[in-house]
């Protein structure tokens, strides 16, 4: 339905209901009528597989997990997303038809690429994997001070609210954890730690890290990943030495 189609719909109703409140009436049947035709209006394709398309797509993306980090998956909506993000709705629609659901998606995986970056490049930053170990730490306080201690990777509450929404989500923040426990555990591992054992402690480091970074955000200090870091090198020295 074309915005001139409900426009003689909407004047047919006002003459049949009179005057009284009509101005409110047909602002609003114009709003819905736009939003539809936004919606149905066909989106060329060529367009966005241009570098201008590849880039709205990206300022998508990074709105998304602004908005999920400072408002959680239910305090955002798709319109909020686009003028967020500076795109027209069509846009938002062409590039994740599946709404709202693929475009919390998109943005854990963004958050996660953000994020593997830093802690590969945390591992990458001592040859001794016990002391690279206790760098991510720094690292992430460092990272935590700077954002004022927001939730800077969205890994925390609204990750796991977006989650209790669809499969493909819960799915995401699962990848991103397998991951992070990959690098911590082939780091152990080329340091000197069995296999096996450094596979498993990559899930104690993981969890740790991650239960120390949400007590940094309630306190507002990091302290706590400080401690972690020390009692985290204690434990993996002790596997390391053998004892």
């Amino acid at each position: 339905m074309t915005v001139a189609s409900v426009l003689v719909l909407s004047s047919k109703n006002v003459l049949s209901s009179g005057w009284d409140n009509a101005t409110t009436r047909l602002e609003r049947t114009l709003y819905f009528a736009r939003l539809a035709d936004v919606k149905a209006r066909p989106v060329d394709a060529a367009t966005h597989a241009t570098d201008g398309g590849r880039a709205t797509r990206e300022r998508i993306v990074q709105a998304t997990a602004r908005l999920l980090q400072q408002r959680g998956y239910g305090g955002m909506g798709v319109k909020q997303i686009a003028q967020e993000a500076d795109a027209a709705l069509g846009s938002i629609y062409h590039f994740f038809p599946g709404g709202k659901q693929e475009l919390a998606a998109a943005a854990i995986c963004h958050n996660d690429r953000v994020f593997t970056d830093s802690l590969r490049s945390a591992l990458a930053s001592d040859d001794d994997a016990v002391e690279a170990i206790v760098a991510c730490t720094r690292s992430i306080a460092e990272s935590l001070r700077e954002s004022a201690w927001s939730d800077a990777c969205g890994f925390t509450t609204a990750a796991l609210e977006a989650a209790e929404q669809s499969s493909e989500i819960l799915g995401a923040i699962q990848d991103a954890l397998a991951r992070w426990r990959g690098l911590i555990s082939d780091k152990l591992h080329a340091g000197g730690i069995a296999e096996d054992d450094a596979r498993d402690l990559a899930h104690t480091v993981i969890n740790t890290l991650e239960g120390a970074r949400l007590a940094c955000l309630v306190e507002r200090s990091d302290e706590p990943l400080r401690l972690a870091g020390q009692h985290l090198a204690r434990l993996l020295d002790a596997y390391r030495d053998g004892r």
